[in-house]
């Protein structure tokens, strides 16, 4: 297959890498010419203007990305990359990439912009001359059953057949805002195929990018499955230890140490209590004012779309039940602000860190402009600041909190009666003195997002930040709470095995439970799928348990009752 024209449809914090990546790669055979790469971005008034930037060999995406212009600067020059607006520009490209951001409307599968991408590149596609088939890739996230029921169906009515005009497969991006590049070239990477003789074309053509993981060939079911899962059961995780982390502030118990020693007891550790700049992959992560980013607020919904859609009985859902702890964290954080600076109305409150994570300029589904809103719905004047969003931000103006923002810290900090760090961003840490300097005699800045320990700012309190040591009794619930939603995770996951299962078309298009857990294992940021167990009993301490350890056990009883 003549892969020496590469299209990437998407100019966004997958598409750009990708497409960089790609165009400066070595061909994958030693006497090919090296692969010219042309990025498509849809001519919107939000992101046309990317188009011009990566043609003069800028970067669009803000934060802190190492690599990423020098790469994009030397390929534009090069004239291995391009960007445009034009579809038409894709024609006799020999493979194809959707890097198209899919969503979520309430508990369903938005694939509008995806759908139209495709809808345009399909018309261009009919012109292909006969006998030329074009592998086609969606790195864009799917619930499991798409590549199959929606993808195949939508490029047959339009006259394109898997297996004679298009190959159609499945390569779900695992990249991460500040680590791109980094994640694209390390991460191990799934490829799932509709046809058996897919997948190895696109393990071909990936084969040069990914110099430090390894290619998982199977079927896009699968692929589906696993990429969903694993931000799913990361949501879970952090909910569990949203909900700790509550009990923790509660007793005023030092919630890292728990962490820590209940993820020992797990042999599931990392290093991210003591240092924010780490992503936490341990068994416990580390809750902050709430959860963002583009993937975990939807990812839950779509693996169990087809369920929810069959009209299955969802109330003992764990990835369900999470979105609703996270989605609460912002309003249990202007708690917090209240308990401890009194009602906020009437008080200047500035919130630094308007992105979701640390480094980044993405602000899609931040908490802090949940918090923003609940805190003005308080009566708060909230002024936000990030050194890295741009004021003409999108999820601002959508929000109304454009007229909010600033780039100026000093600005920010003016009058501000209180100071709540939500990004840990390196800037913060660099203007740490100058942040507590703005607040003189007074403990006016909260930690939300653990941009230091406790030993560093003994005085600055935070989510988690309690000064006591985790006593025994409660070390043991939070290791038995998580052991049962361990098992709950995977009683539900063998619950949708089940049902996914019962429609498949063929045997090589199943979802086995065990090759999926393996494969969640590959991912970076920690993934590990216990194996179906019971659950027994409910853990409590003083009168409290965790509803989604309750979620658990609901679960297992419904499991034991329909399989005795």
């Amino acid at each position: 297959m003549n892969t020496e024209k590469i299209a990437v449809v998407g100019a966004g914090v997958v598409g750009i890498p990708m497409a960089a990546a790609l165009a400066s790669a070595p061909p994958p055979d030693a006497s090919a010419k090296p692969a010219r790469v042309i990025l498509i971005q849809r001519n919107s008034s939000t992101s046309g203007w990317k188009v011009g930037a990566i043609n003069a060999g800028r970067s669009p995406l803000g934060g802190i990305e190492p690599g990423l212009e020098p790469l994009i600067r030397r390929a534009a020059a090069a004239g291995t990359l391009q960007a445009t607006s034009d579809f038409s520009a894709l024609r006799d490209a020999g493979a194809i990439l959707f890097c198209v951001q899919t969503d979520k409307r309430g508990l369903a599968p938005d694939y509008g912009p995806l759908m139209e991408a495709v809808s345009a590149t399909i018309r261009v596609l009919r012109e292909t001359p006969a006998g030329r088939r074009t592998l086609v890739v969606f790195e864009s996230t799917l619930a499991p059953t798409t590549m199959q029921t929606v993808m195949r169906k939508t490029f047959a009515d339009h006259g394109l057949a898997d297996g004679r005009d298009v190959l159609l497969a499945n390569s779900p991006n695992r990249v991460m805002p500040g680590f791109l590049l980094e994640r694209i070239r390390t991460s191990d990477k799934l490829i799932g195929g509709l046809r058996s003789e897919t997948a190895p074309a696109v393990a071909r053509l990936y084969s040069p990018l990914v110099s430090g993981g390894r290619l998982h060939l199977t079927n896009c079911l699968t692929a589906e499955t696993v990429k969903t899962f694993e931000n799913a059961y990361r949501d879970v995780r952090i909910a569990c230890a949203a909900e700790l982390v509550r009990l923790c502030d509660k007793m005023d118990v030092d919630f890292h140490a728990l962490r820590g020693e209940v993820n020992r007891r797990l042999a599931w550790e990392d290093g991210a209590s003591a240092d924010a700049a780490l992503v936490p992959v341990g068994g416990l992560l580390v809750p902050t004012i709430g959860v963002g980013g583009h993937c975990l607020p939807k990812d839950g919904v779509l693996l169990l779309w087809r369920m929810i859609e069959a009209g299955q009985d969802m109330s003992a859902s764990l990835f369900l039940q999470s979105r609703r702890i996270n989605d609460a964290s912002p309003a249990w954080a202007a708690d917090r602000l209240e308990d401890l600076w009194g009602p906020p109305a009437g008080k200047k409150i500035a919130l630094l860190g308007t992105a979701y994570r640390p480094n980044s300029e993405d602000t899609r589904n931040s908490p802090t402009l949940a918090l923003a809103a609940e805190l003005a719905g308080r009566g708060a004047a909230v002024v936000l600041h990030d050194p890295h969003v741009r004021p003409v931000d999108q999820n601002l103006e959508r929000t109304g909190l454009d007229g909010s923002f600033t780039r100026d810290l000093d600005h920010a900090l003016f009058g501000a009666d209180g100071a709540v760090i939500c990004a840990a961003h390196d800037f913060y840490r660099e203007e740490w003195p100058r942040i507590l300097r703005s607040f003189p005699g007074k403990p006016a800045v909260f930690d939300g997002c653990h941009l230091h320990s406790r030993a560093e700012s003994p005085d600055v309190p935070g989510l988690g930040k309690g000064r006591a040591a985790p006593p025994p009794d409660l070390t043991g619930f939070a290791l038995s709470s998580f052991r049962a939603v361990e098992r709950g995770v995977a009683l539900e996951m063998e619950a949708f095995a089940e049902f996914i299962n019962a429609d498949a078309p063929d045997a090589g298009s199943r979802l086995d439970l065990n090759e999926a857990g393996r494969l969640a294992a590959t991912c970076v940021t920690g993934c590990r799928l216990a194996a179906p167990a019971p659950v027994d009993a409910l853990p409590v301490f003083q009168g409290s348990f965790l509803s989604l350890a309750e979620k658990s056990l609901e679960l297992s009883r419904r499991r034991e009752k329909n399989n005795p």
